[in-house]
């Protein structure tokens, strides 16, 4: 089983470091290769995606990600800015389905930002299609107007395009996902206002009519956003497109009690696929050693149940990270009363510890 880990900029190297470490207290004979990504790939190398590291996430079985970006990156031009990486990533890799799992555990119900009896035994999956949308699609860019309402100006356009076969593979993957769960999808999408979004319609109540039984309702982005703060626990499987999923699956996260719990999967057609938290690089705190290192390490477990046929490990690390909470540690993000802070390397040690069958030490 080789692993790219690709650690990238801010607290990626952190966090990262972490999730090493607890894949190596699981005793599996695991070949892990680290490279340059984001920032730091630009910086020794002057592309966030450099040909050495396609090459090695091509190669490898799984890759393992951290994050990428700084604010002293942005005034390159775009196609060098870091965040192209996993986009690249993604294109090259045909990655286009993305899993977000927004799970509450039961320890962390008053972290939420929600009332404690709105999240409790919260368990959603977001399903967001990857590789198409207003993300990818062209043409793209900058002019001069000529027609519109101020002719003449400066304008920016964004072109949002989907296909059938884009649409139809992630909805196959969104009901199929269903019926391992509570067989029930929510489509989110814009079709009272975008033709793309009548089309993604169309096509989802298409391919339902192969899975008679799973349950699908169509909800339109914004009241799917109120939806996710209102009754959290009446969506079981969403999926929706690009953008739509990019601001839903961060807005879910925090229902979690914090972004920071948030692990992703992004899959191709065989379950190779790229995991990493859903958060951010975090400039503002790298290098301090308070960030906290779960998603990662949840990322790690899902990276050993969907592409590398390890369920029992992703078990273990998962209910390693489960008594760690238990026990009360916490990392700043998601620190109550009563509960201990401790730092990254800390949180860390601690899953390890669980792992291993060794004493945590408790708040």
């Amino acid at each position: 089983m080789k692993i790219a880990i690709l650690p990238g900029d801010g607290i990626g190297t952190e966090i990262m470091a972490e999730a090493v470490k607890v894949l190596q207290a699981l005793d599996l004979k695991f070949e892990m290769e680290s490279a340059l990504v984001g920032g730091a790939a630009y910086d020794a190398h002057g592309h966030p995606l450099p040909e050495g590291t396609l090459a090695l996430a091509k190669a490898a079985d799984a890759i393992l990600f951290g994050a990428v970006g700084d604010w002293k990156y942005d005034k390159l031009e775009r196609q060098f800015r870091p965040e192209q990486a996993i986009l690249g990533l993604r294109k090259h890799l045909g990655l286009f389905a993305n899993f977000r799992p927004a799970i509450c555990y039961e320890q962390l119900t008053q972290a939420s930002s929600l009332k404690p009896e709105l999240v409790a035994g919260l368990d959603i999956l977001i399903i967001r299609e990857l590789t198409g949308d207003i993300y990818f699609g062209q043409p793209r860019g900058r002019r001069i107007a000529v027609d519109g309402h101020f002719p003449g100006a400066d304008e920016a356009f964004d072109t949002m395009r989907y296909s059938k076969p884009e649409i139809e593979r992630i909805a196959h993957v969104a009901f199929q996902a269903a019926r391992r769960r509570g067989k029930k999808v929510t489509s989110v999408d814009k079709a009272n206002v975008l033709e793309t979004f009548q089309f993604w319609k169309d096509v989802v109540t298409e391919v339902h009519a192969q899975y008679p039984d799973v349950q699908l309702e169509h909800m339109y982005v914004d009241n799917a956003a109120m939806q996710l703060v209102k009754a959290p626990k009446s969506f079981d499987v969403v999926v929706t497109g690009n953008m739509f999923g990019d601001i839903l699956s961060d807005e879910a996260a925090m229902l979690t009690g914090s972004i920071g719990m948030l692990p992703s999967a992004s899959l191709d057609k065989n379950n190779k696929g790229l995991y990493e938290p859903s958060h951010g690089s975090a400039p503002d705190i790298a290098g301090k050693g308070v960030a906290n290192p779960l998603a990662t390490i949840l990322s790690a477990a899902m990276m050993l149940r969907f592409s590398l046929n390890q369920p029992q490990a992703a078990d273990r690390i998962e209910s390693a990270v489960k008594a760690v909470l238990s026990a009360g540690l916490r990392t700043g993000d998601i620190w109550s009363e009563g509960t201990r802070k401790v730092g990254t390397r800390e949180m860390g040690d601690a899953v390890v510890a669980a792992i291993t069958g060794k004493t945590i030490t408790k708040s």
